[in-house]
Parts: C-alpha cells; structure tokens; sequence
C-alpha cells in the first residue's frame, strides 16, 4: 500500500508546482503598496506625487502609479459632503497629474462633474419626495397596524425615528445613488484605460 501523506505535504507539492515569481509579479507586489501608500500621504500630508514618483526607476514607477491610482480612484465618489467634495477635487487633481493624455481625461471628468451636478441638484429632489413618500406611508403603515390592535387612532408617533423607518430609507436611499455610483464606477474604469 502506498505512504499517507500528510496535509503539509500535499500542500508543499501544490506550491511546489506554482514555480517562482516572475520579476513583474515580485515589482508589482513590492511596489502596487508603494503607490498606495503614497497616496495615503497624499490625502493626509499633501506628499509631492511627482517628486515621490521621480524617487523610483522607471521599471518600478509602473506599478507604483499603478498603485496610487487605485487608492485615488477609490477616493473619487459621490459629493455628498464637504470632505467628498474635498476628496473628489484632490483625487482628480493628482490623478490629472499623473497621466498623460490630459484632453482625454478631462472629457471624462466633465462627464463625472456631469453627474455630480445632476446628483446635488435633481438628486437632492428626488431625495426630498422619497424620504417624504416613505414617511408618508410608513405613517400609514403604523396607523393601520395600531387599527388592527384596537389601539386609538390619531395616536403621535415619530416614524422617523423608528428603526424600520431608518432602514427603509438608508435601502431607498442607497438604490437612488446606486444608479449615479453606477455611472460614476464606469467613468473611473475609462480614467484607468488613459494612459
């Protein structure tokens, strides 16, 4: 009968297999985290992203760009606060200096200020009539329950502190920006493709 072997042998033998790491996944695994560090700094310090990425060899600053575009990207997202609309400006901005094809980006970041525009103005409204619809029917909703519990109508409840309420609305709210978030995630797949 043949040898049992072990777990750990059985795992050695399948890594054994993979072989070794080409020298562009050892670059990249080294350098990707480099890059998104380096835009970490760049949030929280102001880091030089030019004068940082002149640090690195040309074969290394690839992946090191690479790197700091995902975590810039990642950062570009929809204004719905100050510190967005901060982040937003400061993402685009590092990542306008970073490329080289300037025209071409800016065509799609006209298209994501396009969308942001349309989200703080029609967005905000349509925001308005769902929260006011949910209160409304959630009121109605609550009135109907307490009828069928033989509780006295006209009974005050705030609906909007309930949990149920604040679900709903977060799941309400989360489907009105899924749809800009879709279009916004598109964009960003077209600013990785610029060169």
């Amino acid at each position: 009968m043949g040898e049992m072997k072990s777990a750990f042998e059985k795992a050695m033998e399948r890594v054994g297999g993979i072989g070794e790491p080409s020298k562009e996944e050892k670059l990249q695994w080294k350098y990707v985290p480099e890059g998104q560090r380096l835009a970490v700094a760049y949030f929280k310090e102001d880091a030089n992203l030019l004068a940082e990425l002149g640090k690195f060899k040309e074969e290394e600053r690839r992946f090191v760009t690479r790197g700091l575009e995902e975590v810039l990207l990642r950062n570009i997202t929809l204004p719905l606060n100050e510190l967005a609309k901060k982040n937003n400006k400061k993402a685009m901005d590092a990542i306008k200096a970073i490329k080289k094809d300037k025209s071409g980006l800016e065509n799609v970041y006209t298209k994501i200020r396009r969308i942001f525009e349309h989200h703080a103005q029609q967005g905000e409204q349509q925001r308005k009539q769902a929260y006011e619809m949910l209160k409304q029917d959630f009121q109605l909703r609550i009135q109907q329950a307490m009828q069928q519990q033989g509780l006295p109508p006209g009974a005050k409840i705030n609906v909007e502190s309930q949990p149920q309420f604040q679900e709903e609305w977060h799941r309400a709210l989360a489907h009105l920006d899924g749809q800009y978030n879709t279009l916004l995630d598109e964009y960003k797949r077209e600013i990785e493709a610029i060169r």
